[in-house]
């Protein structure tokens, strides 16, 4: 990975949402990981690319984490029969929807069926989980996930979390209801599970502006960035569509691509790490 000259960088991920939810963005992240521009991607596992695109992420020079994107609210979701609108599913999160009765199990195997898929291609447990639009923190889900992870993987196989929690500070409404919807309630339990989590989350915005805007936004989030976090971003190399956030997808494929990007990290002395790097 890229490393600044100060000996105390910080050791940040970089983490590419999105795997697999179109051609592009799996043609962009597989770029941005060769090149040591990332070190971590979440892989839409419910897409339909996920089978034929995997083979974009074996036998990388650069290594890379690879997670589980655990899904509930994409088309995806939808397609397979479960999936919701993110407000729905915020809504029935907050009324214990997820996590009661025949629900609790419902949602226990939609876990385990993504996890299959994820597996089933990449060969491998997941590195990790997070979710789109941060569902795995959702009330409900979050209690079945660990659950889940727990009895699945014994010790050197537990992917570490994400915990979707925005710094203090980012005064926003968006960041502030990514956190409020359990960033605290999901880093207890991984605590008692004695599972491991990244605790603090950067790279939200509203995909909206430019590379210019992007540009200054990531140089904020480098320097706000501490030891043990994650900024995520959702590049892309092209666009389809529908895809809500395409335009955005470019312009941070170009910045991550581009000759600024190693001049922020150097500038704010991050070191881009994968998850392992905070066990040595």
């Amino acid at each position: 990975m890229m490393r600044p000259r100060s000996v105390q960088a910080k050791r940040v991920i970089v983490c590419a949402d999105d795997f697999a939810v179109h051609v592009g963005a799996s043609q962009g992240i597989a770029a941005l990981a060769r090149a040591g521009r990332i070190s971590a991607t979440s892989v839409m596992v419910l897409a339909p690319r996920w089978p034929q695109d995997v083979h974009l992420l074996k036998d990388l020079p650069q290594a890379i984490d690879v997670g589980l994107h655990l899904d509930w609210t994409s088309e995806f979701a939808l397609a397979h029969g479960h999936g919701l609108a993110l407000g729905a599913a915020m809504l029935k999160a907050t009324l214990g929807g997820f996590g009661r009765g025949s629900a609790a199990a419902q949602t226990r195997t939609l876990i385990e069926h993504q996890l299959d898929a994820f597996e089933a291609h990449w060969k491998a447990p997941p590195d990790y989980v997070d979710g789109h639009q941060h569902v795995h923190q959702f009330a409900g889900i979050r209690e079945a996930l660990v659950q889940t992870l727990v009895k699945r993987y014994g010790p050197g196989q537990l992917p570490y979390l994400r915990i979707s929690r925005v710094p203090v500070g980012r005064v926003d409404l968006k960041s502030r209801v990514i956190t409020a919807m359990g960033a605290a309630a999901l880093e207890k339990l991984v605590a008692e599970a004695g599972l491991r989590a990244m605790t603090v989350l950067l790279g939200v915005y509203d995909f909206a502006g430019d590379q210019k805007r992007y540009s200054a936004l990531m140089e904020g989030w480098l320097r706000a960035a501490p030891e043990r976090s994650i900024i995520m971003c959702h590049p892309a190399l092209g666009s389809e569509s529908p895809d809500a956030i395409g335009a955005a997808r470019l312009w941070e494929f170009d910045y991550l691509s581009g000759t600024q990007f190693p001049a922020a990290l150097e500038g704010a002395a991050v070191r881009v790490v994968r998850g392992n790097s905070f066990d040595r």
